[in-house]
């Protein structure tokens, strides 16, 4: 592979290795602003795979702890950056929406749940005799029977 140092000190490809790429002599060379933009890409930390990645920072961050300069947030400073990101967030509805479905459906699939949660919910609501009265009478009048008050005795 042949390579030349630009004016900047940067290596660029040689024609032969850009041929080898799939680049043929008749099409013309890439801008310099898209060479650069080529080159910055596959570079540094950045072009390493994500393991990789995680592996150097998780090193980073316990030399930092173990050094002492590592920033350890307060609560109110976690509880406020928590706060911003899930306002950031809750503004994409389609994105919210998904996380609702996603987890609507996971908890009932679980038949054991969401019969305790039926459950719980017509202890509840069985409780309040006023509200059952007034589901049975919507029950009835939706099958044609006559509220009480209506009927004679």
């Amino acid at each position: 592979m042949m390579a030349s140092m630009d004016d900047r000190g940067m290596i660029s490809r040689s024609e032969e290795d850009q041929e080898e790429k799939g680049a043929s002599p008749s099409e013309p060379p890439p801008s310099s602003a898209t060479q650069r933009a080529i080159e910055r890409q596959q570079r540094g930390f950045a072009a390493m795979d994500e393991e990789r990645q995680r592996k150097i920072a998780s090193k980073g961050g316990k030399a930092a702890h173990e050094k002492g300069t590592a920033h350890e947030f307060t609560r109110d400073e976690a509880r406020a950056a928590g706060k911003k990101g899930g306002e950031v967030v809750s503004q994409n509805r389609k994105h919210m929406a998904e996380i609702g479905r996603r987890g609507g459906e996971r908890v009932s699939q679980d038949r054991a749940h969401m019969a305790e949660i039926g459950r719980k919910g017509g202890e509840a609501v069985s409780g309040d005799r006023q509200h059952m009265a007034e589901i049975g009478r919507r029950g009835g009048e939706s099958r044609g029977d006559q509220p009480r008050e209506n009927q004679p005795r």
